[in-house]
């Protein structure tokens, strides 16, 4: 992207005022939820808009938003598989990508850290910066004061923040030592430059690249002590020390860190306490869980029948509701799981040489997945917990199966006939005449594929033959005179 060149002096002039990171996130999500409002969307809708691709419920979608609205840095506690990774990246989604930057500086400062004096208390400018246009270096020993800048000599440009420029991703683990996040001084520069003491010579770390933008932490707990410190650091006085450098780094970011509630006291309290908490469970409501499937299965062969997807929703929210509650099953329980239930079925069909997943397949997919995801450590551990696991899924497969042919049938009932027995049997009965080679009423059984068409990801198969699969599984599990289940 070409760079629209100015000076500092006229951003002064435009009456442009610095910001923060967390500022300029809290005003996007105004923004974008404010938009969301006016196009008429609800309250939820346009909750669920500001995270388009994590799938919560609605009262923590506004218990997310209110703390980024208010400005903090975030920790997403909660089970694993719940969203919290996915969430942390819909909000740099949602992060506006063009920043203002001092045109030649190696961490993209702010200008406004050059020459404003209030906002260079809240985010110094960096060494480089400081040398170059305030005639300041570790040599001279002076003190950088902004008012002696020459502003219209600060050359700023706008910059595209980008991974390893304005966003810098940390995988929580005891090898992420304290200079992963300094950086430390890359041999070749200081070759180049000739200067140990010179901050070109510093390759930028997690911390220095996060810089104007954000820095997400997957598991925070896991992170040793010593590079908890770094962090907190940085969140306590925007700036970073790194470890064989005199200087001072400029880190002004939002934080946002996960963590399962087993490795949160791992967390050092001063750092939790930099951080606004904000749970993120399992979603309760069976049509969001469903949703979250659909999402995470990509649409190919063999043809998967929606009532598939439903099962897979009703077993998991199941197992949450029972069992899961150790360390080393509560990965079974996860989104995770739940989509590769459907995945592990399609498999399995396709590895028969089938169009269609079929009951089977499901039950299959169901106990492997699901057995693929415990954690022990041992395999006495493991053998246990496989023999919870595998007796959970054969005595629930089947009624999670018939649950989701259910749901799927009375969505045509409920939603399409308005709840009509009578023109529900007539219907029935014209399907059931044309699947099995006896004619029937055309128009009927054109509506009831009508329907299909639409409300099922067709993957290739001729609509005829997924209506006549469908009708098959809706009359194998007694779909047609089950109570109706409010879609």
């Amino acid at each position: 992207m070409a760079e629209a060149r100015t000076t500092a002096a006229e951003l002064v002039a435009q009456k442009l005022r610095p910001q923060r990171p967390g500022e300029i996130l809290k005003e996007a999500v105004r923004r974008r939820h404010d938009e969301a409002r006016k196009k008429g969307l609800s309250e939820e809708d346009a909750l669920q808009s500001l995270f388009p691709t994590t799938i919560l419920d609605a009262t923590t979608l506004k218990r997310i938003a209110a703390a980024v609205l208010s400005g903090s840095n975030l920790l997403f506690l909660g089970p694993p598989g719940s969203g919290k990774t996915t969430l942390a990246k819909d909000i740099w989604d949602l992060y506006p990508k063009e920043v203002l930057a001092v045109e030649d500086c190696p961490v993209q400062d702010d200008p406004f850290s050059l020459v404003d004096t209030a906002f260079y208390h809240e985010v110094p400018a960096c060494p480089y910066c400081k040398a170059r246009h305030g005639g300041v270096t570790a040599k001279t020993l002076g003190e950088f004061e902004p008012s002696k800048v020459d502003a219209h000599k600060v050359p700023a440009g706008r910059r595209r923040l980008r991974e390893g420029y304005g966003l810098s991703r940390i995988q929580g683990s005891p090898e992420v030592f304290p200079d992963n996040l300094t950086g430390a001084i890359n041999i070749a520069k200081l070759e180049e430059i000739g200067d140990p003491s010179s901050p070109l010579v510093m390759e930028p770390g997690k911390v220095l690249q996060a810089n104007r933008g954000l820095l997400l932490i997957d598991e925070i707990g896991k992170l040793p002590r010593g590079t908890q410190n770094v962090l907190l650091q940085a969140l306590q006085e925007n700036v970073v020390s790194p470890a064989k450098s005199r200087e001072t780094f400029p880190a002004s970011f939002v934080a946002i860190a996960t963590s399962n509630l087993q490795d949160l006291d791992n967390v050092t309290e001063p750092l939790i306490g930099r951080l606004a908490i904000v749970y993120v469970d399992f979603n309760e409501g069976h049509a969001k869980n469903a949703t979250i499937v659909r999402r995470g299965i990509a649409a190919t062969r063999p043809f998967t029948p929606d009532a598939f997807i439903e099962a897979a929703a009703t077993l998991m929210q199941s197992w949450r509701r029972t069992a899961g509650g150790t360390d080393e099953l509560g990965e079974v329980g996860s989104n995770r799981t739940m989509i590769d239930i459907v995945r592990r079925a399609q498999a399995f069909a396709l590895l028969a040489a089938k169009d269609v997943v079929e009951a089977e397949d499901f039950h299959q997919g169901a106990k492997d997945a699901m057995v693929g995801r415990i954690r022990a450590r041992g395999q006495e551990g493991f053998d246990q917990n496989r023999t919870v696991v595998e007796n959970f899924v054969e005595k629930k497969w089947r009624d999670a199966v018939k649950d989701g042919v259910v749901r799927s049938w009375c969505r045509f009932f409920v939603g399409e006939l308005k709840e009509d027995k009578a023109e529900a049997l007539r219907i029935v009965d014209s399907v059931k005449n044309k699947v099995e080679g006896r004619g029937g009423d055309a128009t009927k059984y054109e509506r009831f594929r009508r329907f299909i068409e639409s409300h099922e990801r067709l993957d290739g198969l001729a609509a005829d033959e997924a209506t006549k699969r469908i009708f098959q599984l809706y009359e194998s599990t007694g779909a047609f005179t089950e109570k109706p289940i409010t879609p």
